[in-house]
């Protein structure tokens, strides 16, 4: 019998949350084979199902069971039964149900194998829908993607499904990247020819160690007699390292430039959260353009994410020489400047003379960075020879989770090397 890869993932992560304290050894071993293989293996485990176990069982049938014996409410006599039904009812109550026996980590994904498998994307725009799912980054994109179709007695409620995924996720991401690249800021902002009052000298001392001199003391006797030796030494400061002044004019300017086609929903909706949080450092200047064959600024609502994620439009074509375009159009500052392009590099445009911008930007002294994707979902698809041809031009492209991307910022703030994550696999 052929089991999906998500079925068995999610009957494994059912049995291991409801383990049963009081089954023979046995027959547990039994019940647990028969979660995991489904209804059609209920004869050859002579192991029925009562009770909340049932109840689980119907809830992964109606979603990754197979064949069509199955009415809209009941369960089916011949083969594995599937289905939801029709009517947004019966979808809302298994909602609720899987909201019951499952995990909010596990709820999300067969939320996600459910709009994937059995098309319930439409249902989503019924408010009372919305309000019976749990809210995750994925969700988010598919409501993005329906945003045109949304109704307006149904924006409201998708708003607030969305806020809710965004202000988590500011407050998982916010704290760290502001102590990150407040660091950065501070380190990137420390001057060379200081004045006397501005002088580090923690910092300069241990700058300038090699440079110490041993030197014969000018009194021996009394030397040797106060230190025990003869002689004595000075640190000669080649380098003074001084404190930048603190300034309310931004250090440095950033620049995201999202791809905003179908396959980079999560990546909009991380960009967005961290757009936001950087606009809100004062010693920053950000901008925030998203693009697929047309170019949108919105760097007017990053005060608010949610309204920038409701300005997108996820889908369409790709266009990232004319984005790249528009960014270059913007920059006052190369040598302060951070420009990060978020795609998976499929290009609709004109591939050369979209490295030839990059390598325009380079050479004035922007740090250009390349995220093929800014989420949790693994490896992306991309496409490799424009991965490559941009290693060429010294822009390494990599997927970056929102982990990590604090650390990415902040190394391209100091123009230091950026910790990629596993650098011997990347393009």
């Amino acid at each position: 019998m052929s089991q999906t890869p998500g079925e068995t993932t999610e009957r494994t992560t059912t049995e291991r949350a409801t383990p049963a304290s009081h089954t023979p050894p046995d027959a547990e071993r039994l019940r647990r084979w028969r979660m995991v293989l489904g209804a059609d293996s209920a004869d050859s485990t002579g192991r029925a199902l009562t009770g909340q176990d049932a109840a689980m069982d119907s809830a992964l049938n109606a979603l990754y069971g197979g064949g069509g014996g199955k009415k809209p409410n009941g369960r089916g006599g011949n083969g594995r039964s599937a289905g939801l039904g029709a009517s947004a009812p019966s979808v809302a109550r298994w909602l609720g149900d899987i909201r019951t026996y499952f995990p909010s980590s596990v709820v999300q994904v067969m939320q996600r194998d459910a709009i994937d498998r059995l098309g319930l994307a439409t249902l989503l725009l019924e408010p009372e829908m919305l309000e019976a799912v749990e809210p995750d980054v994925h969700l988010v994109g598919t409501l993005l993607s329906l945003n045109k179709a949304m109704p307006e007695t149904t924006k409201e409620t998708a708003r607030a499904v969305v806020r809710k995924v965004v202000e988590d996720l500011e407050a998982r991401l916010e704290s760290r990247t502001r102590t990150t690249l407040t660091g950065a800021l501070d380190r990137s902002a420390r001057i060379s020819r200081p004045r006397h009052r501005d002088i580090d000298w923690d910092r300069t001392i241990r700058a300038n160690l090699k440079n110490y001199l041993t030197l014969p003391a000018p009194d021996t006797a009394t030397t040797v007699e106060t230190t025990g030796t003869a002689t004595t030494g000075t640190v000669v400061p080649e380098r003074l390292i001084g404190y930048g002044r603190s300034s309310r004019s931004a250090k440095k300017d950033i620049v995201l430039c999202v791809d905003q086609s179908g396959s980079m929903a999560a990546s909009v909706v991380h960009a967005s959260v961290f757009g936001a949080v950087l606009a809100s450092m004062r010693t920053l200047s950000t901008r925030l353009v998203v693009f697929d064959t047309a170019v949108v600024d919105l760097t007017d609502q990053l005060d608010d994410p949610v309204d920038v994620l409701f300005g997108t439009q996820l889908g369409g074509g790709t266009d990232i020489n004319r984005a790249l375009a528009y960014c270059q159009s913007r920059i006052t500052r190369p040598a302060d400047t951070v420009v990060v392009l978020i795609s998976d590099l499929y290009e609709g445009g004109i591939r050369d003379e979209m490295l030839k911008r990059v390598a325009a930007m380079k050479a004035s002294g922007v740090q250009f960075v390349t995220l093929l994707a800014l989420s949790d979902e693994g490896a992306p698809a991309y496409d490799h020879e424009h991965a490559a041809a941009l290693g060429a031009l010294g822009v390494p492209a990599f997927a970056c989770t929102p982990d990590l991307f604090p650390d990415v910022m902040a190394a391209a703030i100091e123009k230091r090397p950026l910790p990629i994550p596993d650098k011997e696999h990347q393009p």
